[in-house]
């Protein structure tokens, strides 16, 4: 073990003392019947988890972005009494990455990547892409062609990724058209729910700042958009126009 790992090791196993004390084991029922989930989970509640991840956070102050994967990782792939990874740990392991996001530049999206390979859930891949991948994209313009690779992925939750990764740049008043476009483009025959649910989303909150944007695009495409990925995408334009009386 070298000298990062032995100064992370007692802070990573406090964290997953924290969240074994937090277990709830009825809402851990909830939570693996909600995801359709194949791991161990504790049952812990997101914001306390956030919590316990901040606390370890402070412990260990700031890392070096060599160090934070490898941190995240030991999370990742800790078990409990069985052969399985355990939910609670591996959404801790997102916590560190997200909260360490500024460490972090595109090379490290790699191992971001290696990661949402194995979440096959929208609750770790929504944060990882967005407050992480994201918050990398926003900062590193290196990391623009590692979401395009994404993109163009067979793994549908690295497409998702890809798409949900812009939403920090639209919320700082900075999006992307031109990405945004391409991206939008190539998904909008997909079929798969959460892609066409994360295209909505995507455009919702472009809708907010630039209206014509997402009705230039939905007109273009026209019948070609999926219905879901069209309500959503108009909803907020139509909570406006219901309050102007429209």
């Amino acid at each position: 073990m070298n000298t990062a790992d032995s100064a992370s090791a007692r802070p990573a196993e406090d964290l997953r003392a924290a969240l074994r004390e937090l277990a709830d084991p009825a809402r851990a029922e909830q939570q693996r019947a909600y995801l359709h989930s194949d791991l161990d989970h504790l049952g812990v509640r997101v914001p306390d988890l956030r919590h316990c991840v901040t606390r370890t956070r402070r412990v260990l102050g700031a890392q070096p972005g060599c160090d934070v994967p490898a941190l995240a990782g030991g999370l990742w792939s800790a078990q409990e009494g069985s052969e399985k990874p355990v939910y609670d740990y591996r959404r801790a392991a997102v916590e560190i990455l997200v909260q360490y996001a500024g460490a972090l530049d595109a090379a490290d999206l790699k191992n971001v990547e290696a990661l949402l390979r194995q979440c096959h859930t929208w609750a770790l891949v929504d944060p990882l892409a967005v407050h992480c991948a994201g918050a990398v994209a926003l900062r590193d313009a290196a990391a623009g062609k590692v979401l395009d690779r994404w993109l163009s992925d067979p793994d549908f939750w690295l497409r998702r990724a890809a798409l949900l990764a812009l939403l920090p740049a639209i919320r700082a008043g900075r999006p992307d058209h031109d990405r945004l476009t391409r991206y939008a483009d190539a998904l909008v025959h997909e079929q798969e729910f959460f892609l066409r649910k994360a295209l909505g989303w995507v455009l919702r909150e472009i809708s907010t700042r630039d209206p014509q944007f997402v009705t230039d695009w939905l007109n273009r495409h026209g019948s070609r958009v999926a219905p879901l990925t069209r309500r959503e995408a108009l909803r907020r334009l139509t909570r406006g126009e219901d309050r102007n009386g429209g």
